[in-house]
């Protein structure tokens, strides 16, 4: 994403002006629009005009509009954020108070006016506008007849394309048709991995499957890459990590990202960060459970008790509605961090995320026990 301007008063109030250049741009817009910021961009609308005879003529045009948001939704299918809002600047096309739909789109400008910026949106606007701090894997899970090629950026896990064929069974002095179906399988993965892996950027490949079907695959594309001259995926064989999972299912993930390995190939990230984090959690929660506690009301006990060592926070608490509850999380994160404290933003996207949203989407670990908590 690209920052093209910013200005912000003494009051916080300010605009920013920005430029999304790719698919992880607008999980970070989407996070960063909350209901009765103001968007200006260019978007199409319908316009009718009446000629002098009477008749009307209805066609679409493209004008510059500014939206007062009342509601936003992401499409993590498309990567799009669909914006609903009333006009806030009248026109020549559209009156002041009319409702429009805008879309955000990659490569097309856009000002979002805020009455109040704070320092959670300036952080997500500098990780996002940093291309350093983007550390992405590449994650193919697959048992027999289907398979995932997904990959997992710093704040969202994308199944990038799922691949379902019918394997008949081996039967005995037959595997023929078996074997013609295990090929045409890893076929589809071979040209999904060329269609979708960019090796210039990810940081690895882990390819996962329960029993031998990931080494069987592996040999596969690299048999292939030799055959077709795939100079690219042949010097990139030091990137592929094969890897034990249960499924191929997409929740498979979440054991490929406890695997010590991969935690150390990807030790830089924050992706892996997090991973850790959460881990030593579930850890403490069972070892010694008076500095382990989730749920808002326990965690900000803890923080008013100066306890807190780690602060893990899902983003999808940051979009509530209500400003006061929006403030009360941004400062919880920020008097942590004050107070000497780690604390970690879990995108909702990414498969961390969805484990902390399983614990109410906010936890802490702490930095000594503290059991009248939980009497309480």
């Amino acid at each position: 994403m690209k920052q093209l301007g910013r200005h912000i008063e003494k009051d916080a109030s300010g605009y920013v002006k920005l430029c999304p250049e790719e698919s992880e741009d607008m999980w970070h817009i989407y996070n960063l629009i909350a209901p009765g910021d103001r968007i200006r961009a260019s978007t199409i609308r319908r316009v009718q005009s009446e000629s002098s005879t009477g008749s009307v003529e209805s066609q679409r045009m493209r004008v510059t509009l500014t939206l007062e948001v009342e509601d936003t939704e992401f499409d993590g299918t498309a990567c799009q954020v669909k914006i609903k809002g009333r006009n806030a600047e009248e026109n020549r096309f559209v009156k002041l108070g009319q409702y429009h739909t805008m879309d955000l789109e990659l490569n097309k400008p856009f000002t979002l006016i805020k009455h109040e910026w704070d320092s959670i949106s300036f952080e997500r606007i500098d990780n996002a506008c940093n291309v350093a701090k983007r550390a992405e894997i590449a994650a193919i899970v697959l048992q027999e007849g289907l398979a995932n090629l997904c990959l997992l950026t710093e704040h969202m896990t994308i199944v990038r394309q799922r691949i379902e064929v019918t394997i008949p069974r081996k039967r005995k002095g037959s595997a023929s048709n078996h074997d013609k179906a295990i090929t045409k399988f890893f076929e589809q993965i071979y040209q999904a991995i060329l269609r979708h892996i960019d090796f210039s950027i990810v940081k690895g490949v882990l390819l996962a499957s329960p029993g031998f079907l990931k080494d069987q695959l592996f040999e596969y594309i690299f048999a292939e890459a030799v055959r077709t001259e795939q100079r690219t995926l042949i010097e990139n064989k030091p990137k592929f990590l094969i890897l034990h999972c249960s499924s191929g299912h997409k929740h498979a993930l979440t054991e490929l990202m406890q695997d010590p390995t991969v935690l150390a190939k990807l030790s830089d990230t924050k992706f892996a960060t997090e991973t850790r984090a959460l881990d030593r959690f579930h850890r403490m929660l069972q070892d010694d459970p008076d500095r382990a506690f989730y749920g808002t009301a326990h965690v900000l006990k803890a923080y008013e008790l100066g306890a807190i060592d780690t602060l893990m926070i899902a983003d999808a608490l940051f979009r509530s509605n209500d400003v006061a509850t929006r403030r009360k999380y941004i400062a919880l994160v920020k008097g942590v961090r004050k107070n000497g404290g780690t604390a970690l933003i879990y995108s909702s996207m990414h498969v961390t995320g969805e484990q902390l949203n399983n614990l109410s989407g906010i936890a802490a670990i702490l930095s000594f026990p503290v059991p009248e908590i939980d009497d309480e």
